[in-house]
């Protein structure tokens, strides 16, 4: 499962007392996912929304555990119309370095993270590590459960007429999931990590 790689990466956290953090990339489109949903009888909801429209807000994120392993904080950008590139992915980490200083960041081996701009920055910041998640195995993610969370449940049934509309609501839901350590927390615990968190 590949477990020695993630194991290397809380070993390094836990040996510079660094900040542990999960980063991945998502796309959410104007289509939404469709949900059952409640309603009076014979009053069948429909959901209106513009044909073949393909336009997507592109959201970074990374999921941040502090040395004590006591707090998970999220951080997050959004992209609206547009992929996300190493450039985004350097600048998204350069803020992140910023704010938390120490830190050992894990990922998978995309090529926006192995992209040459990232690749420099990260030879000139000794202070901030990257480990490789294994292979084909992004449950071991939990910023993917972040994803799955904000499409399935504020974001689901949501069919949004413009762009502007959709990237609000993203960034509303996302701004309310900074706040609720709960579910942060779920998030880690429900991956397969070998990573036990500590009560707060």
């Amino acid at each position: 499962m590949g477990t020695q790689r993630l194991a290397a990466g809380k070993k390094n956290a836990g040996r510079l007392k660094a900040w542990l953090g999960f980063l991945d990339e998502s796309g959410i489109l104007m289509a939404p996912l469709v949900r059952r949903s409640w309603s009076l009888r014979g009053q069948t909801p429909v959901l209106q929304q513009r044909g073949r429209h393909h336009s997507k807000v592109s959201v970074i994120a990374a999921l941040c555990i502090s040395p004590s392993r006591r707090q998970v904080t999220l951080h997050f950008r959004l992209y609206p119309d547009t992929s996300i590139d190493g450039i985004a992915v350097r600048n998204f980490l350069r803020d992140l370095h910023v704010q938390h200083g120490r830190l050992v960041m894990v990922w998978d081996r995309s090529q926006t993270h192995r992209a040459r701009s990232v690749r420099r920055f990260l030879d000139q910041s000794p202070n901030l590590q990257t480990e490789f998640l294994p292979a084909y195995a992004p449950e071991l993610n939990p910023v993917e459960y972040i994803w799955a969370w904000l499409k399935t449940n504020p974001l689901a049934n949501l069919a949004c007429h413009d762009l502007e509309t959709l990237t609000l609501n993203a960034r509303h839901h996302a701004r309310r999931l900074q706040h609720r350590q709960d579910l942060l927390r779920s998030f880690i615990e429900h991956s397969p990590l070998p990573l036990r968190l500590i009560g707060h």
